[in-house]
């Protein structure tokens, strides 16, 4: 056996299952000289990727598509946050609107309390049973009453601090808990808010 490769017949390359050897001593066994390294053989190029024109024909149509797709879904979002914003908007400008017809309201109601209150009066003592300015104190009453005006305060209701004005307290074994005996001013509210609490007498519980 030798270092040489063995087998030069055209037998052994037809072979491949006969083994082969290679001489990788760097001086030549017969002649001493020094052998040079053999050169590493060439990288083999990269074999150039497959190109399916096909697709390549179809590419641009589809790139023309996505970018109308994402047009579309800007604008979509575009769209639905104006209309969400609009929404908003409309809401605001109700509730600013309902209040500042409340204020209005409000701000009539509290110059008229000196014409209400005596019209209240009058119909105590009869004077607005008839006639012309009974009409007009009706009237008047039912226009405000239109914009969430009332006029409340009533003998025999429980006394709450939030809606009454106690001017006078005393002491009834006639009541379990505190309660208007007497409605000395009626109040006047819009609405949830006062204007003017009731001014009443209290009863309270005791002997």
């Amino acid at each position: 056996m030798t270092d040489e490769t063995t087998g030069t017949g055209g037998g052994d390359e037809l072979d491949p299952t006969r083994p082969r050897f290679t001489d990788k001593r760097r001086v030549d066994p017969e002649t001493g000289a020094v052998r040079e390294p053999a050169a590493a053989p060439e990288a083999a190029p990269h074999a150039a990727p497959h190109v399916d024109h096909a697709a390549l024909g179809a590419a641009p149509e589809l790139v023309e598509l996505e970018a109308a797709q994402a047009v579309a879904a800007e604008r979509l979002d575009d769209l639905q946050r104006l209309q969400a914003e609009y929404v908003n908007y409309r809401k605001r400008v109700e509730r600013d609107r309902l209040v500042a017809r409340d204020q209005t309201v409000y701000a009539v109601v509290e110059s008229l309390l000196g014409v209400l209150d005596d019209v209240d009066l009058a119909r105590q003592h009869g004077e607005l049973a008839d006639g012309p300015f009974a009409a007009i104190a009706d009237k008047l009453e039912a226009a405000l009453g239109r914009f969430g005006w009332e006029r409340y305060g009533a003998v025999g209701e429980p006394f709450d601090p939030n809606h009454h004005e106690a001017l006078m307290h005393a002491l009834s074994p006639d009541v379990d808990q505190a309660t208007v005996m007497q409605v000395l001013q009626p109040g006047h509210r819009v609405g949830e808010r006062i204007v003017r609490a009731a001014r009443v007498a209290v009863a309270e519980p005791g002997e």
